[in-house]
């Protein structure tokens, strides 16, 4: 039973390092289920690490998608292959979400050098799915030269997505809030490029200055952002940005900060799913897998939950960090 799980995976991971689109999506529809990871990702890992990743987050409403498609075009103009992620809300109730980025980018449904997911975030907050480093991973491991990340677009606190791509792309339009909000949310630290987008309406002029203004005055990540601005409906701006990006990552490659960057992503990406193996071993589908007098005395206070879970930390990492000492 266990050969006939296993040729199937070992298969498709050949055939996404081919590049066939019909195999990525099912390796994706895995991964997003918790299934096949180390038969997928074992042989697919040495394969990864040449795709150059671009996250783009920002509030719901600021054409984060109509970007997306023209970014798409643009590189696929200059002869790179691009593969997309669109990170898409889920119900609360059904758990379902719209994918509604497959029905905008027809388009590109007939070229073999775009490959276009909407995925849906299972409710997991900051803007990602939690499974979308490893569906980058796989876009990476078939080939495609940039992918490209959208985020869910609720509101101005997805951050994750700077864990999990090389460049953090964020979007603002005119009149949707005080660009001191922005920086308070964290999205002025994230931030690689700005773009303020949809600047043929009242106010873009204002909100780019302001928004210089800050990058000025601040120390950090964001600091050296460039501000770039777009009319993504028209195209206007969109080369500009390309530009901006493509500058960036070459300043990234030539200082080192790159692998610096990658590094520190892979780290958190193994803490995360540390953590979510953990709690499924734990506490399984049901949510209510600890022992019955584990629970009782949480119940009748004889334990804390912080201290509880220390305990369990460290009694599971015990055996195996001391297995790495001489």
């Amino acid at each position: 039973m266990t050969m006939q799980t296993e040729r199937p995976t070992s298969r498709l991971a050949g055939e996404v390092l081919e590049r066939n689109h019909r195999a990525i999506a099912q390796a994706i529809t895995l991964v997003e289920n918790g299934q096949g990871a180390s038969e997928l990702h074992t042989p697919l890992f040495p394969h990864t690490g040449k795709a150059f990743t671009i996250g783009i987050t920002g509030p719901p409403g600021a054409g984060k998608s109509t970007l997306v498609d023209q970014l798409v075009a643009h590189y696929r103009a200059e002869g790179l292959s691009v593969g997309v992620l669109a990170v898409d809300p889920s119900s609360p109730f059904t758990r379902g979400a719209l994918l509604g980025d497959r029905v905008r980018m027809r388009s590109f449904a007939a070229d073999q050098g775009v490959f276009v997911r909407s995925m849906a975030n299972r409710g997991h907050v900051g803007g990602l799915a939690l499974a979308t480093p490893s569906a980058i991973r796989l876009l990476d491991a078939a080939g495609f030269d940039r992918i490209l990340v959208e985020t869910v677009g609720v509101g101005q606190s997805e951050v994750d997505v700077v864990g999990a791509v090389d460049c953090t792309v964020v979007v603002e339009v005119p009149g949707m809030g005080d660009v001191v909000q922005t920086m308070k949310a964290g999205l002025m630290e994230i931030a690689d490029q700005f773009v303020v987008n949809k600047a043929d309406r009242e106010g873009a002029e204002r909100l780019a200055r302001e928004l210089r203004r800050v990058l000025r005055e601040q120390s950090g990540k964001g600091a050296n952002a460039d501000v770039i601005q777009t009319s993504a409906h028209r195209g206007d701006g969109v080369p500009e940005l390309l530009q901006g990006i493509e500058a960036f990552r070459e300043r990234q490659i030539e200082s080192g900060r790159l692998d610096e960057r990658r590094q520190e992503n892979l780290t958190r990406e193994v803490a995360a799913f540390v953590g979510e193996h953990a709690r499924r071993r734990l506490l399984g589908v049901s949510g209510t897998g600890l022992p019955p007098q584990t629970l009782e005395d949480l119940l009748g206070r004889r334990r804390d939950p912080q201290g509880l879970a220390l305990d369990i930390v460290e009694a599971g990492l015990r055996p195996r960090l001391s297995e790495g000492v001489e």
